[in-house]
């Protein structure tokens, strides 16, 4: 089938990293194998849950019962392991591109890494840091809580409707939705949740910035 496009116009595109911007699933499934095996779980059922969560919060899915502090600090560990290791840490296709053209527009990182390791696998990705973001240190609850996106969208001054989201997992295309904003599901993991568009990577964006502030996105299916 030839290929179809759809227009999507916003004022402030705000991005997950993990998945979206960045293929970190190398060190994630590393790190939460070594986790599921150490707790009895099944690694392959949980990582059916990790991807789009703070690491908390997957735990809590995974083991109900557990004490929210042993999740904690459990989270905090595994950050550091991440944080560490950045070994197979490469840029989702098309994102350098798709960020260059994003420069001097309206666009936040909105991800369930904290501060650290967002730096480390953007750096380990070769791609800029984006001047606005919202981590995981900076909000209360993790997606699919649309506070994150919420939280983006009022620091770069645009309403939840005038935004695009750019998300990978369940949890975060979830969220996006739940914030009242439409989101582009970038990657496999992404079409089963019924995103507003879907693509394979970020080659398939174009971004055109018009003299009102309007960002055309044109999505090639």
């Amino acid at each position: 089938m030839p290929a179809t496009d759809t227009v999507l116009n916003a004022r402030a595109l705000l991005l997950d990293m993990d998945g979206t911007l960045v293929n970190s699933d190398a060190v994630v499934e590393r790190v939460w194998r070594r986790w599921a095996e150490e707790h009895g779980l099944d690694p392959e059922a949980a990582l059916k849950v990790v991807h789009g969560r703070q690491g908390y919060a997957t735990m809590a899915v995974l083991l109900p019962d557990r004490p929210v502090e042993q999740n904690h600090a459990d989270n905090r560990e595994l950050l550091a392991q991440e944080t560490a290791d950045v070994d197979g840490v490469v840029p989702v296709p098309g994102a350098p591109a798709f960020l260059a053209a994003l420069s001097g527009l309206p666009h936040a990182l909105v991800t369930s890494a904290d501060e650290a390791l967002a730096q480390a696998r953007m750096t380990a990705a070769g791609l800029p840091m984006p001047a606005t973001r919202v981590t995981a240190e900076r909000v209360g609850a993790s997606k699919p809580d649309p506070e994150g996106f919420l939280k983006g969208a009022a620091e770069l001054g645009h309403a939840p409707a005038d935004c695009v989201v750019f998300e990978d997992s369940e949890a975060g295309i979830a969220a996006g939705l739940a914030a009242g904003m439409r989101v582009a599901g970038v990657g496999p993991r992404a079409a089963a949740h019924h995103p507003t568009v879907h693509v394979d990577d970020l080659t398939r964006i174009r971004i055109e910035a018009l003299a009102d502030g309007t960002l055309n996105l044109r999505v090639t299916a």
